[in-house]
């Protein structure tokens, strides 16, 4: 079996795939100043809770924007499971060209995202991972990373927003039920949920107009499902979208 290890600046989704099943996944809390030792610990207790022990996991694929915590668990891997995975950087053959003028620059989560987008779709796709930023990214019909944009995350926005103005205060993260609020916390939320949609609109938008058809719009992300249903281009949610893209690039490997 595979385990395939999803690693974002604020959490790690980790999934256990048979073939292309996916047969369980977990999100936890990215933190560098966690040992390989505790991580194991988490890991095996959330494996056996799937009837599953670590000798099951034959193969690990790792994909990763967060250099210290890419240690903790490549230690994790050798130390624990007896296996070297496969770390997804630049010098990995994904199949996809990336055409940037320094390919090297793009986070290994974007083009991830980008070879399981177009496994899963057809014609020109628009990615938004709604994460620590929310990134943009643009995949030609032919399987081409075109690139994309990379604009401040939700959570950070509101922890930004509640740090530096005394008089607002952390509020859930709920549907506003109107666009004009008739309290704070209500405003707080209208701006947070339909500012952040229409941000996603107006880029989608503007990338629409230098492709030469109109682009398939997917979601992913821990929020991606939250926000979707205010973003009027999204037309479709795939939360697991990078660890399939882990899966597909594992596969790619091993043949």
């Amino acid at each position: 079996m595979l385990l395939a290890l999803d690693c974002g600046n604020t959490h790690i989704v980790a999934g256990v795939y048979d073939g292309a099943r996916l047969l369980c996944h977990w999100r936890l809390s990215s933190d560098s100043r966690k040992t390989e030792d505790e991580y194991m610990v988490l890991l095996q207790g959330l494996l056996q809770a799937e009837g599953l022990h670590i000798r099951d996991i034959s193969a690990m694929i790792l994909g990763s924007v967060a250099p210290d915590l890419n240690f903790v668990l490549l230690k994790l891997a050798r130390k624990h499971f007896k296996l070297t995975p496969i770390c997804v950087d630049s010098g990995v053959d994904t199949g996809m060209p990336i055409l940037l003028h320094n390919p090297r620059e793009v986070g290994a989560d974007r083009i991830i995202n980008a070879v399981a987008a177009h496994h899963i779709y057809s014609g020109y796709l628009i990615i938004v991972d709604f994460g620590t930023a929310t990134t943009f990214d643009c995949v030609s019909a032919a399987g081409e990373y075109l690139g994309g944009a990379i604009a401040p995350g939700i959570e950070i926005s509101r922890h930004a927003l509640f740090q530096h103005a005394a008089k607002l205060t952390n509020i859930p993260l709920e549907k506003p039920r109107h666009a004009i609020g008739r309290s704070t916390a209500e405003s707080l939320q209208s701006g947070v949920l339909w500012g952040f949609g229409g941000q996603v609109d107006g880029l989608v938008g503007k990338m629409s107009k230098e492709l030469p058809e109109k682009p398939t719009v997917i979601a992913t992300g821990g929020l991606a499902s939250f926000i979707a249903p205010f973003c009027e281009h999204v037309g479709h949610v795939e939360p697991l979208l990078t660890l399939e893209g882990l899966r597909l690039i594992y596969e790619r490997q091993n043949k």
